[in-house]
């Protein structure tokens, strides 16, 4: 435990480091570099300097999702953890959009003006530095002290965040956050908030007993209960297909989205159908065709993302083409209306290093480069590199 005084030091020194230029890297020395680079980003993002809470959002995380399916199963787990430690618990979601809180009576108010609360938006571009957005862009746990936060309103707070990583797909699905008051600050903190991501993990681990995963973007790849199925491209393509028609298919609808007007027979695909119950067992239904297990997937986590509005986090999540050679119509269509909405989404944002990294994933987003073009400053190193796009 920290003593009154070592905290009080600590908030002076962060207050002159505020108050002098966060980019001197001296400063950055003094403290977390991701800190540091989350201050500048924040200054950079037009957040209006009367915000004292973040902006609530009635959109919250799908019902059916990995993780609120485990959250309903271990918040009495977590809300007992905020309870005794005297703190505020909050979920968030891929793009820090508070989905469940739990809060000890001395915080539910505090918690409550300034939104930190179910519907809460933690991203860094509204409210800047905060640990739940910092946690999901670092990957890491992460714990902001006080007058760290950008918002002057939870100055206040001393707060620790975990992500919450699927223990199949390695993809980052929301994160955890334990905050209090800056007198309590403890270096315990960071272990206690691990201990409730550990939690949300292990109940997505138990309910994905039966769990098909799908890798699409870039290389197509799919997992049974953690297992590589050994599939050929129309398998594969089959399985997305179900994956996307959740309601089911009968044979020649699957048949008309998997072929189109290609001459190949409706016995052809029964076969195909054959092998694949063969592989999957009762996670594939017939009559309609279906699957009847718990679906993740790097393409529907991306659009959700888009859905949600969380532009970084669905450049993060796109690692290249969409089933670059299926023929399928059906996917060629759906791989199109993704493209068509993140190229509208490349040029609303502001975040010129998400979209630096997408343009190392996909050198031939013009769209991409064509945004950092207008976002950058002429003497950004970049500048050069990114002319060649222009004179295409």
């Amino acid at each position: 435990m920290h003593t009154k005084k070592e905290l009080l030091q600590q908030r002076k020194q962060v207050e002159q480091l505020r108050t002098q230029s966060s980019l001197n890297p001296q400063h950055a020395e003094k403290m977390e570099q991701s800190i540091a680079s989350s201050w500048e980003r924040s200054s950079l993002a037009d957040i209006p300097k009367e915000r004292l809470a973040a902006p609530l959002s009635n959109q919250l995380t799908e019902p059916r999702s990995s993780l609120s399916l485990a959250l309903q199963a271990c918040r009495e787990d977590l809300k007992h953890i905020a309870e005794q430690s005297s703190m505020v618990l909050a979920v968030g979601d891929m793009g820090s959009t508070i989905i469940w809180t739990a809060s000890c009576t001395q915080m539910r108010n505090a918690a409550e003006q300034v939104h930190f609360v179910a519907g809460g938006q933690w991203q860094e571009e509204l409210v800047g530095t905060n640990a739940l957005a910092l946690s999901l862009k670092t990957r890491k746990s992460s714990c902001v002290f006080s007058n760290e936060h950008y918002m002057a309103s939870v100055h206040d707070w001393v707060c620790y965040a975990a992500p919450i990583i699927d223990p199949y797909s390695k993809q980052v699905l929301g994160v955890v956050d334990l905050s209090t008051t800056w007198e309590n600050h403890n270096s315990l903190g960071l272990l206690a908030v691990e201990r409730c991501a550990a939690i949300l993990q292990m109940a997505v681990q138990e309910l994905q007993q039966q769990h098909l995963y799908f890798r699409t973007l870039n290389t197509a790849q799919v997992l049974l209960n953690g297992r590589n199925l050994t599939l050929t491209p129309r398998q594969i393509e089959i399985l997305v297909i179900l994956a996307l028609c959740p309601q089911g298919l009968n044979l020649e609808n699957l048949h008309q989205a998997l072929y189109g007007e290609r001459k190949v027979s409706i016995g052809t695909l029964k076969a195909e159908m054959s092998h694949l119950r063969d592989r999957l067992g009762d996670a594939l239904g017939s009559r309609p065709y279906r699957l009847n297990v718990a679906i993740e997937a790097d393409f529907l986590q991306l659009e959700q993302a888009l859905d949600a509005g969380y532009i970084s986090t669905a450049l993060q999540c796109y690692t290249g083409i969409f089933l670059a050679k299926t023929e399928s119509p059906f996917l060629c269509a759906w791989r199109d209306g993704l493209e068509s909405r993140l190229s509208h989404a490349i040029f609303q944002t502001q975040g010129s290093d998400a979209l630096l990294k997408h343009l190392a994933y996909s050198p031939e987003a013009v769209d991409a480069a064509e945004r950092l073009l207008e976002l950058l400053p002429a003497s950004h190193p970049a500048k050069n590199m990114l002319s060649k796009y222009h004179d295409h």
